[in-house]
């Protein structure tokens, strides 16, 4: 049997059973797993490229009886299949014969996807909609709005804004819309409607300025700002900082009506460009503990919102750990209930290394924090985000992890006293949860601490397999000789409360320098001095924030 035959034949099998989402997906991953008794149950068969699924998917599509009898299966399964399911998605919604409920279902997945899809293919959609009713008296199809933000052509955005002042349209997609294809002609009318929109709307009008990237919106917004009610301000703030530059400082720990006088406040006088960075207020608690505030920080290092996915409901949910505006690290959502999950996106270019090196020499053999050290660190710190930061000063004894079974994003899953109910935690291979790369970590959660399942994790900013030989050799050197250099990690606590069930804590940590050194502690064996630097405020997990620190503090703080 030829691989074309061997891919049609497994796809139909999966198709046919009484279990078809679990089956496609083991077809996709080729992972062994509990599949339907009617798929194929054999794994050691040749696997079967990408390529070869997606064209046996469009075979099956081309056929009235098959696309009829599988239904959406097809579709999610194609939407798996990288670029080359996107070459068969980009044809198969272009084609006429299929129904209203097929195209869209093929669009909607085409636009999950973020394909840019041609203008003449989303017309023909737009007039069978209108034909079968979709569109004719009402708004388009929100799927249809979401496909002509993402085709990039400005064509599409006189028709868009026209939905801007229909009640009974998709609104904030439309501005989403409007705002991916950057059509800055309507970036005034987009902020005038700010005092009109509420809930998601609102955000998605918030979000869409910032994505147009447009400074017209500025005044509008100050001016909202000094109007909206109280649950609006994050919005406006969040515009006004990424349109403007400029990152004031608020109060540490301001909520509800606090937060909003204090967003007000700042942005009272008008100003909008940004200010040289400051450090000020360097407090020493102890040997092992400071606190420091940074004001209109270079921001060059921060978690921010990714641009909202298209199709999805929520215009702010994933985060991504930035330097200087290129992600490292997705962060996830800012779901609470949701596990925590980090994933490897791509690594920086020289602002890293640049970073690194300004801090070369300077944690040689700190056996303290004091005044001094963390002076001398200023022109580093203001690379942060605006922002109020706690220091602290550990030997963490950190294991090297290579081994996804062995990480904690896998290990998580089996010490939670509460298990999922539908088997998925004993079904999950450990890549699945990986984040992409070797790590440290500590061998077990951190002692003492008020929720049990309260783990830490240092993940690098430069790619591991660029270790210097020669360095790690001169750090080994100097570890046997007695000495203690730090390495300096940008870390934030993230509390979640895993499927309302399972509370959990992570202290995750990213090197800004010393991964020679963390290297070497490992390898020798012994705690890593660590230099680690917290935001507290509005970081993620801010309200375990402080206690998470305390407690990491308790357990690891280097001892005067």
């Amino acid at each position: 049997m030829g691989d074309h035959d061997t891919a049609r034949t497994r796809l139909r099998a999966a198709l046919r059973g009484s279990d078809p989402w679990t089956a496609l997906s083991v077809l996709h991953t080729g992972r062994p797993g509990p599949s339907d008794p009617s798929a194929p149950a054999d794994t050691t068969e040749r696997p079967v490229r990408a390529e070869q699924w997606a064209v046996a998917v469009e075979e099956l599509y081309r056929s009235d009886d098959d696309r009829t009898a599988y239904g959406r299966h097809p579709t999610w399964f194609l939407g798996r299949l990288g670029d080359a399911g996107a070459e068969v998605l980009v044809r198969l919604v272009a084609e006429p014969a299929f129904s209203p409920a097929e195209r869209r279902a093929l669009l909607a997945t085409a636009v999950g996807r973020g394909l840019r899809l041609p203008a003449a293919v989303l017309e023909s959609y737009a007039r069978q909609d209108t034909e079968s009713g979709g569109g004719a008296d009402g708004p388009p199809d929100p799927v249809l709005v979401n496909a002509m933000g993402l085709s990039g052509d400005l064509s599409f955005a006189p028709r868009l804004g026209a939905l801007l002042d229909d009640p009974d349209a998709p609104r904030g997609r439309a501005a989403l819309a409007l705002g991916r294809l950057g059509a800055r002609a309507w970036t005034v009318p987009i902020a005038e409607r700010l005092s009109v929109e509420t809930g998601l709307d609102h955000v998605a009008f918030a979000v869409a300025l910032e994505l147009m990237g447009d400074r017209a919106a500025v005044p509008h917004l100050l001016r909202w700002l000094a109007e909206s009610r109280e649950e609006r301000v994050y919005d406006v703030h969040h515009a006004l900082v990424r349109l403007t530059g400029r990152d004031p400082l608020l109060p540490e720990g301001a909520k509800g009506a606090e937060y909003a006088a204090a967003v007000r406040a700042a942005w009272a006088d008008g100003r909008t460009g940004p200010a040289a960075p400051e450090v000020r207020d360097l407090v020493v608690e102890s040997g092992a503990r400071a606190r420091f505030r940074v004001e209109e920080g270079a921001g060059r290092i921060r978690v921010a919102f990714d641009p909202p996915l298209p199709g999805s409901s929520w215009p702010r949910w994933d985060r991504s750990l930035t330097f200087d505006g290129r992600p490292l690290y997705r962060v996830g959502s800012v779901c609470d209930t949701c596990e925590l999950g980090l994933s490897l996106l791509g690594w920086p270019d020289a602002e890293a290394r640049r970073i690194a090196a300004g801090l070369r020499g300077r944690l040689a053999d700190p056996h303290r924090l004091d005044a001094a050290l963390l002076a001398d660190l200023t022109p580093v710190l203001a690379e942060l985000a605006t922002g109020h930061y706690r220091a602290l000063l550990l030997d963490l004894p950190l294991e090297r992890v290579t081994d996804p079974a062995r990480s904690w994003w896998h290990l998580r899953a089996q010490a939670r006293p509460v298990a999922d109910d539908d088997g998925c935690d004993e079904d999950a291979r450990p890549e699945d949860a990986w984040p992409g790369v070797a790590h440290f970590q500590l061998p077990t959660p951190v002692p003492e601490a008020r929720i049990p399942a309260t783990y830490a994790a240092v993940l690098p900013s430069q790619p591991p397999e660029a270790l210097d030989p020669a360095a790690l050799a001169r750090h080994a050197a100097a570890l046997a000789a007695g000495e203690r250099p730090a390495a300096m990690v940008l870390g934030w606590v993230d509390d979640r409360y895993v499927e309302a069930r399972n509370e959990e804590r992570w202290l995750v940590g990213v090197i800004l320098d010393g991964h020679h050194r963390l290297t070497a502690y490992a390898t020798a064996g012994l705690p890593a001095r660590v230099l680690w630097i917290t935001p507290i405020g509005e970081a993620p997990g801010a309200d375990g924030g402080l206690e998470g620190l305390a407690e990491l503090s308790a357990a690891y703080a280097v001892r005067e």
